[in-house]
């Protein structure tokens, strides 16, 4: 499909008055997450079920099961059926973990907006909730945030 035909689809569709993306922002540590949720599958992806991070397919983005099971959570959580629905998102900064609980917030955010009756039940599992933890700055004098030079007596 051409992109000018899927920009054709998405103006008939917005006519309508439907909405066929919704977006959500997650944060962790130092890694930040855009994601852009399709309850419908995506018109310019080829089929319906993809999930893609930062262009390539989220299974190699993130490899392993328990990682699925995490990224995972919001659409279990909400009983969404997950080979019907398809996202796709930027993620910027920060390691493995930072990056999967941002994906993991911002797709939480976006079911959200699809369907706000879900918030009691994202809610409840705590898929809501920003996780505060930084990690604590350097201060001088000092190794690293907390440790101290190693004391001599003579």
């Amino acid at each position: 499909m051409s992109q000018r035909n899927i920009d054709k689809n998405k103006d008939s569709i917005a006519q309508l008055g439907l909405k066929i993306e919704y977006s959500g922002l997650g944060r962790r540590k130092t890694s930040v997450a855009r994601v852009w949720f399709y309850p419908k599958g995506e018109p310019s992806l080829s089929k319906v079920g993809q999930m893609i991070v930062n262009g390539i397919s989220v299974e190699q983005y993130f490899p392993g099961e328990d990682l699925r099971q995490r990224y995972l959570e919001p659409l279990f959580a909400c009983a969404l059926p997950i080979n019907k629905v398809c996202f796709s998102a930027k993620i910027n900064g920060g390691g493995i973990t930072g990056q999967l609980d941002a994906l993991r917030l911002g797709l939480a955010r976006a079911v959200l907006e699809f369907d706000p009756s879900q918030r009691e039940v994202l809610r409840k599992r705590g898929l809501l909730t920003r996780d505060p933890r930084m990690v604590e700055t350097k201060k001088y004098n000092l190794h690293k945030a907390r440790r101290a030079h190693q004391f001599s007596k003579r």
